[in-house]
């Protein structure tokens, strides 16, 4: 197998017309990339846990177009999340064929989550992309596990923003579970939420009043996690350019 031209000075990757990587291949490569200083700097940001290798994701960006339309993406994928690599497992969601995915892998993904970067990202590479991932959404929003939770509002954020001309009744419904689960006090379940209300409230002119109401409601909860949420979505959705943006 001849190896694709991956090194140089800028840590970028460049594919290769040649051949591919295997998922062995692929995981030795992004060890020889190991950055001790950005490894420091992820660990500022919780971003992680203890098993990263200090690669940015335009590395593994570039590094995942290469492997779109490989017949065997979905193995390699399943290799790569295996390796416990934080970068790996990053670069995993955006390998994996959706349409492959089934729930049964998502639920155990999900239940593997213990970053936010990790479950913010394979919900924007990979779940948001399956024909099942609403009914996911609602069921990982009950859940009692702080990252399960979270992916459940995350993968709301995701309808909200890639499924624009999808039905906006939809987000109504969400706006129903925030208001339900916005006393919760875990960090990345209340940020979870913050950010779906606000992007729920950015969709389009037809939602942005009714996400306010939703956050003022919220406000009246008094609780420290509800006030959070709300006042921090208010400040941004009474902002005037974003008004004037959706006028």
């Amino acid at each position: 197998m001849k190896w694709p031209n991956i090194c140089n000075p800028n840590n970028e990757y460049h594919p290769s017309p040649y051949s591919y990587m295997t998922a062995q291949q692929i995981i030795s490569h992004l060890k020889s990339l190991e950055n001790v200083a950005n490894q420091e700097g992820m660990k500022r940001y919780a971003i992680g846990n203890d098993n990263t290798l200090g690669i940015g994701l335009p590395v593994l960006r570039n590094l995942a177009k290469t492997y779109k339309k490989v017949a065997n993406r979905h193995s390699i994928a399943k290799e790569l999340w295996d390796s416990t690599i934080h970068e790996a497992m990053i670069l995993s969601g955006m390998v994996a064929d959706p349409k492959l995915l089934t729930k049964e892998e998502m639920d155990a993904m999900t239940h593997q989550f213990y970053s936010w970067d990790l479950c913010d990202q394979t919900c924007n590479n990979l779940f948001q992309k399956t024909d099942f991932f609403i009914e996911k959404a609602f069921e990982y929003s009950h859940s009692d596990k702080e990252f399960v939770k979270r992916t459940g509002f995350v993968l709301m954020v995701q309808y909200a923003v890639h499924h624009k001309k999808s039905n906006d009744d939809l987000c109504i419904r969400f706006l129903k579970r925030m208001e339900e689960e916005s006393s919760d006090a875990r960090n990345f379940v209340r940020k979870a939420v913050n950010w779906c209300l606000r992007q729920i409230g950015k969709r389009n002119a037809y939602l942005h009043p009714i996400a306010l109401e939703a956050a003022y409601r919220i406000l009246e909860q008094d609780t420290p996690s509800a006030k959070w949420i709300a006042r921090d979505a208010i400040r941004e959705l009474e902002n005037e350019k974003i008004i004037k943006r959706l006028k």
